[in-house]
């Protein structure tokens, strides 16, 4: 069965396809490619399990396939790794209307996406996304990126894909961690807007651990609800689609403190969840009973609750990179109850500290 919903962008919006074979269904891919010749882009870990069966379907259109495979890992997310995709492109003298699909997880789509938006200023592209995070949150949006050393995903444009198509059984080859991290972006929905979900969460977490496709395809579908609602209300973020980035600013500050690549993305989520939680605690609009619960939700899931000790400075230092720093303001996305995030800017650097300092090991 697939499950479809549209991001509704005027001319730019889009369909999200849900289900399982979806790389099989050529039918679904072929309205939105305008040449006979695409550019798939994936890395050394998913081409070997799926460039194989995407290629066969898109062959059976009588379309040609340059593959590009990149090396895989968030430490790869550079200039120079976006460097080899242009000098495919150029090789191969790909047109402007040439398709570009990215199929992987978040750092595949992210950089293909960024690649897409660049190349002779703007062609189109697909996103295939083949793990639990990509296909609930970074996927869906139109934000691509690369990272800095002073700060991760601060080089990039927003630009909205032609179609996402994800296919819940590439989640039957997904590491365990993988899989885990994807949670923390499933949990967050419920946390920002979603109190319903969240108990829905809170009951079927198992579920979800074991891979239960029916549970699976229920998250992704009500994640990707959410995500695109605030979208297309939101596109560029200079209001709602903020509150997507729950647990993102300190969990970039650990991504980047520790190196790209030591912490999953979902895992620094997850911990920057909870110092986001505690700080609003701290600020008197959670109690302890919903700080423990929703860390226990995290700790089910399997992820960290605590972040390393960097040392409060070093965070701060690490966050006022943040792309939600306003006239010199750290903004952060905090939660006044459970199913309910705000943007605020009224914590100190000392309230924030506190919170850091009591939530890091």
């Amino acid at each position: 069965m697939i499950e479809t919903l549209a991001v509704a962008l005027g001319d730019r919006s889009y369909p999200i396809h849900i289900g399982a074979g979806l790389l099989e269904r050529l039918d679904l891919i072929l309205p939105h490619i305008k040449q006979k010749k695409v550019v798939v882009v994936s890395n050394t870990t998913v081409a070997p399990l799926y460039l194989d069966k995407l290629q066969a379907t898109l062959e059976r259109g009588a379309i040609s396939v340059l593959p590009v495979v990149l090396p895989d890992g968030e430490q790869f997310k550079t200039w120079e790794t976006l460097n080899l995709v242009f000098d495919a492109l150029l090789g191969a003298r790909c047109e402007r209307g040439t398709t570009l699909i990215a199929l992987g997880g978040g750092v595949i789509g992210d950089m293909g996406g960024f690649a897409a938006s660049c190349y002779q200023r703007g062609m189109p592209f697909i996103q295939v996304p083949t793990t639990l995070l990509s296909q609930v949150d970074s996927s869906v949006g139109g934000k691509t990126a690369i990272n800095h050393p002073l700060g991760k995903n601060m080089i990039g444009a927003f630009y909205q894909p032609k179609l996402v198509l994800a296919d819940i059984s590439t989640l039957n080859t997904l590491p365990e961690r993988e899989l885990k991290a994807g949670l923390a972006e499933v949990i967050k929905y419920g946390l920002i807007r979603d109190l319903e979900f969240f108990v829905w969460l809170e009951a079927n977490l198992e579920k979800l651990l074991a891979r239960d496709p029916v549970s699976l395809s229920y998250a992704i579908h009500r994640s990707c609800a959410n995500k695109a609602e605030v979208v297309a209300a939101d596109e560029k973020e200079t209001g709602e689609r903020a509150l997507l980035n729950l647990g993102h600013t300190f969990g970039h500050a650990i991504e980047t403190g520790m190196g790209y690549g030591e912490w999953l993305h979902g895992e620094a989520v997850s911990a920057g969840t909870l110092i986001a939680a505690e700080l609003s605690r701290q600020l008197g609009w959670l109690d302890s009973n919903a700080v423990e619960r929703i860390e226990r939700i995290f700790v089910r899931a399997g992820l960290p609750v605590f972040g390393p000790r960097l040392g409060s400075a070093r965070y701060l230092e690490l966050m006022s990179h943040d792309k939600k720093v306003q006239d010199g303001k750290l903004r952060l996305v905090l939660l006044k109850e459970i199913g309910r995030a705000i943007v605020s800017d009224q914590a100190s650097d000392g309230q924030i500290g506190a919170a850091i300092e009591a939530r890091c090991t």
